[in-house]
């Protein structure tokens, strides 16, 4: 089914759905209104299953698009083989890189009469030049060996986007460096504090009593790695995909789902303090297994309406959450979630307020904090640099290495901004 059949029987869906919620009257019996309740919960979970199966469609339709332009650029680089087609050294021509010559050297069982002159000439560079090496200690230039596809760190941001929020731009405040010194965020909360009634003519208090108390948080820089995963030559020689990017995207997968639990529910102590660790309590449900719209409410109203203009302010919690949320009802019969509008941009709300699917939080169970509420723009996120892929070629000859490295931090630098709701 194409993207704009799957777009129309969306729409067909939301239509039945609302429909059905149309037809519960104050006067409609209950047994009535349990079917049409059912009727519609029917129909959300096809019109879920739709939604996925667009998000699926659309997902194909770009890595389709990006692979289609990858494989342009590569016959844009590769020369012609034919001795009178042959632009090498031309201007128009492109010069050949150790990286290609490399993997055909390989590929070929690392026989040498497999490549011409300038090929060999260009393989014997690449092993004596740094220019496409990185060294594995900072202090040892000798350990050399990695080789870093610059390709893949595109595939590896978006994969990452792809598997959590906290580490969406969009979401919480992020901090870009270079290097991974630490960072100190000053604080100072002075909301308690107030003004006192002058009497004329009398002296100003000054013990002290009123002094502005500030604080500080970190930001270090935390390493995660996905170690190595190996493969051999002639995988890379016989798979009908390129074994370095489909393994890219797969680390980054990995790299992504780190990141986002660590930002999420990290304890602070030698990682990240995440999210959900660093929020203060809003509201205590009064069952285990189950939230109410009042506590909903409560939970908003928890934290500070000055937080709740913030641009950045929105709900969290899990997929499953979501599914019991949209099941309420306010006093009216009418439900606290509203459909978004996913081709115009308009996301989907609950009371009014925007919210992110972040599937490292708990579902609702005992004890569990389960719902988040608050401004996330408080929530720091420090990256430093990029998620990089390395390449070890010469370490596993024949057979090739790759594996991924992330360096973050996370911290909540007003625990006032976000609170969190949690089970009895």
């Amino acid at each position: 089914m194409s993207l704009k059949d799957l777009n129309e029987k969306r729409g067909s869906l939301v239509a039945q759905a609302r429909a059905a919620l149309d037809e519960i009257k104050t006067n409609t019996d209950e047994a009535r209104a349990a079917e049409l309740d059912a009727r519609h919960d029917t129909i959300m979970a096809e019109f879920d299953r739709v939604e996925k199966l667009i998000e699926r469609e659309q997902r194909l339709a770009d890595a389709e698009k990006r692979l289609a332009d990858r494989a342009d650029e590569e016959r844009k680089r590769q020369r012609p083989t034919g001795a009178d087609t042959d632009t090498r050294g031309q201007d128009d021509g492109e010069a050949l890189e150790y990286r290609a010559v490399f993997h055909k050297f390989i590929a070929n069982g690392a026989d040498l009469g497999e490549l011409d002159a300038e090929e060999r000439a260009v393989l014997k560079a690449g092993v004596q030049s740094t220019k496409e090496f990185r060294t594995q200690t900072a202090g040892t230039a000798t350990a050399g060996g990695y080789t870093v596809p610059t390709e893949l760190a595109n595939v590896i941001i978006e994969t990452m986007k792809a598997w959590g929020p906290m580490y969406d731009d969009d979401i919480c405040t992020v901090m870009n460096t270079a290097s991974g010194n630490q960072i100190d965020l000053p604080t100072v909360d002075d909301t308690a504090v107030t003004a006192e009634k002058h009497t004329e003519g009398a002296a100003l208090t000054d013990d002290g009593g009123k002094d502005v108390t500030f604080g500080q948080k970190h930001l270090n820089a935390y390493v995660f790695d996905t170690e190595f995963v190996k493969f051999s030559f002639e995988l890379a020689q016989d798979s009908i995909f390129n074994m370095e990017n489909l393994l890219g995207g797969l680390l980054g997968k990995r790299l992504g789902r780190i990141a986002n639990s660590q930002l999420t529910v990290g304890d602070g102590t030698d990682d990240p303090n995440g999210i959900v660790t660093a929020s203060s309590l809003g509201k205590t449900a009064a069952a285990a297994a189950a939230v109410t719209y009042d506590e909903v409410i409560d939970l908003v109203h928890s934290v500070d309406p000055a937080y709740r203009q913030s641009p950045k302010v929105r709900f969290m919690f899990n997929d499953l959450t979501l599914g019991s949320l949209r099941k309420l009802k306010d006093g009216e019969g009418r439900y606290i979630w509203t459909q978004g509008d996913v081709t115009n941009g308009v996301p989907g709300s609950i009371l009014g307020y925007r919210y992110s699917i972040n599937q490292a939080m708990a579902n609702i169970a005992t004890g569990q904090k389960s719902l988040l509420f608050g401004d996330f723009g408080s929530y720091f996120v420090r990256k430093v640099g990029a998620p990089v892929i390395g390449v070890l070629r010469e370490r596993f000859w024949p057979n090739l290495g790759i594996a991924g490295l992330i360096r973050f931090d996370g911290e909540l630098g007003d625990v006032a901004a976000v609170k969190h709701l949690i089970q009895a």
